[in-house]
This record gives C-alpha cells, structure tokens and sequence, in this order.
C-alpha cells in the first residue's frame, strides 16, 4: 500500500512540477504572460512548485525503506524521473501541440524506463 501511495503521490507531485517549469510558457503562448517580467514569471513558477515539494517530500517519506517503505534512495529517484517523463509528454501532448515528440524522443524515454528495470534488479 505504501508503494502505491508513493507512487500516485510522485504522480500528483510532476503534474505540478511540470507546469511550474513549463506552464510559464504556454502562458506566454497564449498572450497572457508575455509582459511579465521574468521576476513576476519566476515567482508564478515557485508558486506552483511549492504545491508539488508539498507532495513530494511526503512521498520520499512514505516510500523510503528506512521510514517502513518499499523503495530505496536510487529506486525512488529512478521511479521519480520516470514518471516525470510519462507526465511530461502527456502535458507536451495535449497543451504544447506545436511540440511534436518524435521517434527519438520515445527512444530515450524508453532507455529511462529501463532504468527503473535496472534499479529493481537484485
């Protein structure tokens, strides 16, 4: 249970990464941000990754095995930029339509996925 907890807490947490360090520029895209100045662009981005460092370091906390969690140091890691891949081709995908992804990017995406293989391996 606590693997599971984790895990869609790691979800939850680069969703809001995500749109901390990107959503700035579909802003600017869309016209409403483009007379921010960068100190106003900055602070909309801290705004949002706070919300995901509140989520995120409960779900280190659940997940690390030395808190009575499932996962060790490079597991979490390894799970962590996974699924900040996953999530950030879904948010490329539906929001940044003009930002294809390509063959190669599904490869090296893939080379990271097999790292969470890799870190699982006894």
């Amino acid at each position: 249970m606590k693997g599971l907890c984790t895990i869609l807490l790691l979800i939850v947490s680069n969703v809001f990464m995500t749109f901390a360090w990107y959503g700035h520029l579909k802003l600017q895209e869309m016209k409403i941000s483009t007379s921010w100045p960068l100190i106003l662009v900055i602070l909309f981005s801290w705004g949002l990754a706070f919300f995901e460092y509140c989520v995120m370091v409960p779900a280190n906390r659940i997940g690390f095995q030395e808190n009575g969690g499932p996962f060790n140091l490079v597991q979490l890691k390894v799970i962590q930029e996974a699924i900040s891949l996953i999530i950030f081709s879904v948010i490329v995908t539906l929001f940044f339509k003009g930002q294809p992804l390509h063959w190669n990017h599904l490869a090296a995406f893939c080379c990271i996925i097999m790292a969470v293989f890799f870190a699982f391996m006894k």
